[in-house]
């Protein structure tokens, strides 16, 4: 809405009067019942709860069973990588690529006896909601399905997108100009965050309202409409994939490796990095063994040897910095194995290392 000198903007509105829903439930009708004013190119920003109600997502808890117990099931159940941990809490990569605190598994505002998933696929039930209310109301309207999501590094907890249809995800300004001339290099807006963002001022943690929307906003719809997978950041452009505190954890020895590139850049890098944080104590490493790195399941190898002579003492120093570059590779994504020398006698080899991709 706008008045004398007053720009035009966008608007945020609650959808009051929506019931509590249940599995079965008609969630499109319910929307169009509370609000017949909506429009077309509305957004309507739907908390992913009430999604996972009404499609049945939902975990019971059985009579006598703690909650939290069966809680911190589910979220092994719907865990396929833990990025950090702290006691019970665990920052996890959820099978629909989602990195989030506990899985994103809810025992807010639902009864004792049960939890709430994410939906199955927040995509596709933002389709099939926009779908069914251009059926219902002749409108062409976009949909975000959001859940509350942490930060790291920052406290307190807002909405983000984890479903979306009708509208770009992302909208890249790469290759831009900006008026001081500069030409932008990243900047790709994570709209459909901030849609989820505004819809929560309105819709609140307490009040019971579910959906939202935001008028004067216009995104043609995308094709192909992708939904929110452009904003999962996962593999080789997620720099953060482990904590620090699960790296050792994490690392596991590879019994068949196979060769990748940049191996003498990353071992090189690795041994720098250990030997700094363990001045006192210097190795030497020559990368390639004489008898090659076949006999040792592929990938490339690496003698390290003692610029000491081997004693107990530089025996578990040698292990404090082998430790430390295992730990760094690890980080950087590289597959190893460790192999101590057989014997030592009079050598200076103190053991083998190999490393590359994991072919087991």
């Amino acid at each position: 809405m706008t008045g004398p000198g007053l720009p035009p903007g966008i608007s945020v509105h609650p959808v009051p009067g929506l019931p509590e829903f249940a599995p079965g439930d008609d969630l499109a009708a319910a929307i169009a019942g509370a609000a017949p004013w909506l429009a077309d190119d509305d957004v309507v920003v739907v908390t992913s709860k009430v999604v996972s109600k009404v499609e049945g997502n939902l975990v019971r808890v059985e009579p006598d069973t703690d909650r939290e117990t069966a809680r911190q099931q589910a979220v092994d159940a719907e865990t396929v990588r833990v990025v950090a941990r702290r006691g019970p809490l665990r920052i996890v990569e959820t099978r629909h690529g989602w990195v989030v605190a506990a899985a994103g598994i809810d025992a807010s505002n639902v009864a004792a006896d049960a939890l709430v998933l994410l939906p199955e696929d927040a995509d596709a039930s933002a389709r099939r909601l926009r779908d069914r209310l251009h059926g219902l109301l002749g409108v062409t309207v976009a949909v975000v399905v959001s859940d509350t999501f942490g930060r790291p590094w920052r406290d307190g907890v807002t909405d983000v997108a984890i479903g979306a249809a009708g509208l770009p995800a992302l909208v890249d300004h790469r290759g831009a100009v900006d008026p001081h001339g500069n030409r932008l290099e990243t900047t790709q807006v994570a709209v459909v965050d901030e849609l989820a963002a505004a819809g929560d001022l309105v819709k609140g943690k307490l009040e019971g309202v579910p959906v939202a929307v935001v008028r004067g906003l216009r995104f043609g719809p995308p094709e192909p409409d992708t939904g929110t997978r452009p904003l999962v950041r996962l593999g080789a452009g997620d720099l953060f994939p482990t904590g620090t505190r699960d790296l050792v954890g994490s690392r596991r020895t590879a019994t068949t490796l196979t060769r990748r590139d940049g191996a003498l850049a990353a071992v090189t890098e690795a041994f720098r990095t250990a030997v700094a944080a363990l001045p006192e104590f210097p190795v030497v490493f020559r990368y390639g063994s004489e008898e090659g790195s076949e006999e040792g399941g592929g990938g490339d190898v690496v003698d390290v040897h003692l610029a000491d002579p081997i004693t107990p003492v530089t025996s578990l120093s040698l292990g404090a910095v082998v430790g430390a570059a295992l730990v760094q590779l690890q980080a950087d994504g590289w597959a190893t194995r460790w192999e101590p020398a057989g014997t030592f006698g009079g050598a200076s080899l103190a053991g083998r290392l190999w490393l590359g991709a994991d072919a087991g």
